[in-house]
């Protein structure tokens, strides 16, 4: 073989592995999207170097105009992340099975409000206050996105339009029960108790008295809890294989209903949990919601990018909570905020033509197989 067609063959190769590989893309498409953030930021005439710095004190803390170091923006970046990593969780599991849970919002929604009417109404009592309103959220999401599921299941209805009509039924139902608390008014309730915050003294004194909470325990419990159920056990095989074929699993005597059902379970409770942790590790007062937070929207583009897996999800949170984290320190330097919307934005898009880009390798690919078995 000439030499020019073995090392055609081999970018080939390479390349063809680069578009299977989904880690990959999502690294390229980070990449792209800090790239053209950049040329933005060139293009209305602010220094690119701004932005980079203020990312870079967000993860590490560095402020590198003074040379200081405060380990509090560390702290608000992972506060910021939870929620995202949690609602991606929430759309990812549902992807994983063949659903798209656009209800994560109203899931989000449903754990706040079940977290806050414990906070209330619970028993005073240190920690096991906070572990029932931790618990009634995870059960108020599983209920939600159960709801859904059990529907999808029994009488196919569709559970894009399903859930975007539960979220709007979570969010005018919370507003409504929530003023009915005493002391509530149309924007918030009375303080919360003291047993039922979850603020972790010592996470606060490591990172200079930010508002990180006993909710980064609850995290990373369910990336391991999110990784070990999807790949490790009988059960998310069942779930897995509902999604990749509905008919082959149950031909191979998986229930699908079930598996559609407690997938969207799952789903819920991972939003109801990030409500939880919002509620009462960054509020010390209930809120009665006039809008949506928009963490269960966040999570969809956070799903996405992660490839709907525990660890990639997760990075993907810590990704898009880190831009988030770094708005008010790219106004500091006289950069449009926007930009990070913009960044955000962009990721999601090209990570959305990564189906496109490999129908077009792949045909690619074919055409030059077809020519070569022609010329012979």
């Amino acid at each position: 073989m000439p030499k020019s067609s073995r090392n055609t063959a081999i970018r080939e190769r390479i390349l063809e592995a680069f578009i299977s590989s989904d880690a990959m893309i999502s690294v390229a498409v980070v990449i792209l999207g800090f790239l053209v953030g950049t040329v933005l930021i060139l293009i209305v005439g602010r220094n690119p170097g701004g932005m980079y710095q203020a990312i870079l004190q967000v993860v590490s803390g560095w402020d590198l105009r003074r040379g200081t170091q405060n380990m509090r923006y560390i702290g608000e970046w992972l506060v910021a992340s939870m929620p995202l990593i949690l609602c991606g969780f929430s759309m990812a599991f549902a992807a994983r099975t063949g659903l798209f849970n656009i209800g994560a919002e109203g899931q989000y929604v449903a754990g706040i409000t079940a977290a806050q009417f414990v906070a209330f109404y619970g028993p005073p009592v240190s920690v096991l206050h906070w572990v029932l309103a931790v618990l009634a959220a995870l059960l108020a999401g599983a209920v939600w996105g159960g709801i859904v599921g059990f529907f999808k299941a029994r009488f196919n209805v569709s559970e894009v339009v399903a859930t975007i009509m539960m979220n709007y039924i979570a969010q005018y139902a919370s507003r409504y029960l929530t003023m009915g608390i005493p002391g509530a008014n149309t924007f918030q309730t009375p303080p919360f108790p003291r047993t039922v915050r979850l603020s972790s003294p010592f996470l606060e004194s490591i990172t200079n008295g930010s508002r990180l909470n006993y909710g980064l325990y609850l995290t990373i419990a369910a990336i391991f809890f999110f990784w070990i159920i999807m790949g490790k056990t009988r059960l998310g095989y069942s779930l897995r294989a509902t999604g990749l074929n509905k008919d082959a699993a149950k031909y191979g005597g998986i229930s699908v209903n079930a598996s559609i059902t407690c997938a969207m379970a799952i789903s819920g409770a991972f939003a109801g949990l990030a409500g939880a942790i919002v509620s009462l590790g960054s509020f010390s007062a209930g809120r009665v919601l006039a809008v949506q937070d928009g963490y269960g929207f966040d999570g969809i583009a956070v799903a996405l990018v992660g490839n709907s897996t525990a660890w990639g999800t997760a990075l993907a949170g810590l990704l898009f909570g880190m831009l988030k984290s770094a708005q008010p320190l790219m106004q500091s330097r006289q950069i449009p905020k926007e930009i990070t919307s913009i960044i955000m934005g962009l990721v999601v898009v090209f990570i959305s033509l990564r189906a496109g880009v490999r129908i077009i390798v792949d045909w690619q690919m074919k055409e030059k197989a077809r020519k070569g078995n022609i010329s012979v």
